[in-house]
């Protein structure tokens, strides 16, 4: 049944279902009300678990790892700066093959402060050796939630993920939710069976030990090849999950929406809501949604957009020091290779929260469509 509640709460209670034995927290905007809302489930006794109020994201992801080491499932919420703060610890994370799942409600980086929604914050540990997921609307955060747990927990990947929602635009928005029942989530997500716990006494190993040169270059050769081989445990979780619950995105990897046209606009998050009015207006654009971030889409975005006659890359994070976004030169990269004739542009909006209406997204399809290697900045001028 659907019920009608913010995006936060929606989180939560997504989280509640997948029984999380420990959570620590430090409340940041935009994500605060995801540990208000879980912390008043402990309190009414509706979510069995440890629950740590720490003194700092650094903390929160700290007592998140030392959990998870444990072989107890784990979670914790973050944006921006706090994220940022986690950093060194969430490289920790994955090379230590620890099944968290982190809920990153996207928020601009300072300096200058800036509460509201980009995507720079988890663009920016691209690299850490996380799963990133991207949603689009407040179901499919929900959805996500549920099925990172036996992403991340499946003994093939053995990764923590990143399920990341826009900041106020999904987060502190009312919508109606369907929100699955206990019985259906246990049937889907069964308890955790941890492949190996670290912190037993009667089982004592060494967790992040110091490797040499050689030992530790195979280590991160062994992670760069188990991250790019969980791309299709993601596809086979959202399979699952499309069969038993009737709701599916895409392929679990990308969603292609009405994408036989010349055209294609490559996006994430939730402006892909705004885009899709767009197309639906026109008959010469379609969206390619990139709805799995890390591991990078290769293969479906090559197949996706092969045959294209312009693709318009649409970014909500600056890579500072190349120009463009960060995707943009991955995307040119798949066609290349693809042996695609396509002229492609890049298009950077939303940062700091501006708004991108269906006016911008017509616009820069106008000004773009017969165009290539251009990189528009929308909203860069201050006094616009």
């Amino acid at each position: 049944m659907k019920t009608v509640m913010e995006g936060s709460n929606a989180v939560a209670h997504a989280i509640r279902l997948c029984k999380p034995e420990v959570m620590a927290m430090f409340p940041i905007t935009p994500s605060t009300h995801i540990p208000e809302n879980l912390a008043q489930m402990v309190a009414d006794g509706d979510l069995d678990a440890k629950l740590i109020t720490v003194e700092s994201e650094f903390s929160a992801m700290s007592a998140t790892v030392g959990a998870s080491a444990t072989g107890v499932r784990a979670f914790t919420a973050t944006s921006s700066q706090g994220l940022a703060l986690m950093h060194e610890v969430v490289y920790a994370a994955a090379g230590m093959r620890l099944p968290i799942v982190t809920t990153i409600v996207n928020r601009a980086l300072s300096a200058p402060i800036n509460i509201w929604n980009d995507q720079q914050d988890t663009i920016s540990e691209r690299d850490s050796g996380w799963l990133q997921i991207y949603c689009e609307t407040n179901q499919e955060a929900v959805d996500t939630m549920i099925q990172a747990y036996k992403i991340a927990e499946d003994k093939r990947v053995l990764l923590p993920v990143f399920v990341c929602m826009d900041g106020f635009i999904l987060s502190h928005t009312y919508e109606p939710v369907d929100i699955p029942e206990q019985k259906d989530v246990d049937e889907f997500l069964p308890p955790y069976k941890p492949e190996h716990a670290f912190l037993d006494p009667d089982k004592p190993m060494t967790m992040g030990p110091f490797a040499y040169p050689k030992p530790y270059a195979a280590m991160r050769k062994e992670l760069s090849k188990d991250v790019m081989k969980a791309k299709a445990v993601v596809k086979e979780v959202h399979d699952e999950f499309a069969k038993k619950f009737g709701r599916s995105y895409g392929n679990g990897i990308i969603e292609e929406y009405k994408n036989d046209r010349p055209i294609a606009i490559v996006a994430m998050g939730s402006v892909c809501g705004t885009i899709k009015e767009v197309v639906d207006k026109r008959d010469d654009v379609g969206l390619v949604r990139v709805r799995c971030y890390r591991p990078f889409p290769k293969e479906e975005l090559a197949k996706a957009l092969k045959d294209k006659e312009n693709v318009i890359v649409f970014e909500k994070n600056v890579a500072l020091g190349l120009n463009s976004g960060a995707m943009y030169p991955e995307i040119k990269d798949v066609l290349y290779s693809a042996g695609s004739k396509a002229r492609v542009n890049n298009v950077i909006g939303g940062i700091g929260g501006i708004d991108v209406t269906k006016e911008n997204v017509e616009n820069f399809i106008e000004r773009l469509k017969d165009k290539e290697g251009v990189v528009e900045f929308l909203g860069g001028d201050p006094n616009e």
